[in-house]
């Protein structure tokens, strides 16, 4: 008796990102079942129009995971989230050129002016990202002692949390409605399509295909899909 092939699973995170993404991934070939686009519905996999294929939909952070551990095949997954958490069992081969922010330190307003980073020594900052904030401050050989939080940084240096922050900025309003000024950037970040290494070593042929496609889509400006389509 033939065992069935494991269905190929695409990780693709809630939010922003997703709207983002979905045109590329219907431009790759891939629809997504109705329920899908049903604000509410409560299911988090959905079938596609190529039976070999399904769809999840998680939290930014943790589409890596599920790809990390093999749990999905591929998924679309920001730059921030593969610098933090450094996944050797991910290989990430093609940028979306989406969800573009920057990854940046910020303290209040107040202090730029008084403050120069360079006579740093010692720095506490909340961030979500203590591993990206202590590699980048150590490369200028300064201590960061990492206040760990979800969300809402923003908060951290009007409660005396903290005097700075380091999170994600796009158009710096949340931080000017905040009192908050950016002093430095440590990275450009967009999404990136990223692949389970031990999946493409034994699917090499529906994962680079699955690859191939979502490059095709990125360079394709017209709607629909492109000359060829995953395999099933």
């Amino acid at each position: 008796m033939t065992r069935k092939r494991e269905k190929i699973v695409i990780a693709l995170p809630k939010g922003r990102i997703l709207k983002e993404v979905m045109p590329v991934v219907r431009r790759a070939g891939i629809e997504p079942e109705p329920a899908f686009d049903d604000e509410g519905a409560r299911q988090l996999r959905f079938s596609t129009n190529h039976p070999g294929i399904d769809i999840i939909r998680v939290r930014s952070f943790d589409a890596a995971t599920f790809v990390a551990f093999g749990a999905a095949h591929i998924g679309v997954v920001g730059a921030d989230v593969l610098m933090e958490f450094d996944y050797p069992e991910i290989y990430a081969p093609l940028d979306l050129k989406i969800g573009y922010c920057r990854m940046a330190v910020a303290e209040p307003e107040e202090m730029v002016g008084n403050d120069d980073p360079e006579r740093w020594s010692h720095v506490r900052v909340a961030t979500k990202y203590p591993n990206i904030t202590q590699r980048h401050f150590a490369r200028r050989g300064v201590q960061a002692e990492c206040i760990k939080l979800s969300g809402a940084m923003e908060l951290a240096p009007n409660l005396g949390l903290c005097r700075r922050i380091v999170d994600l900025v796009s158009s710096g309003k949340t931080l000017r409605a905040n009192g908050l000024v950016e002093i430095e950037q440590i990275a450009e970040i967009t999404s990136r399509l990223a692949v389970n290494r031990a999946a493409w070593k034994t699917r090499p042929d529906e994962i680079g295909e699955l690859i191939q496609n979502f490059r095709d889509a990125m360079l394709s400006k017209q709607a629909g899909p492109p000359a060829r389509e995953p395999v099933s």
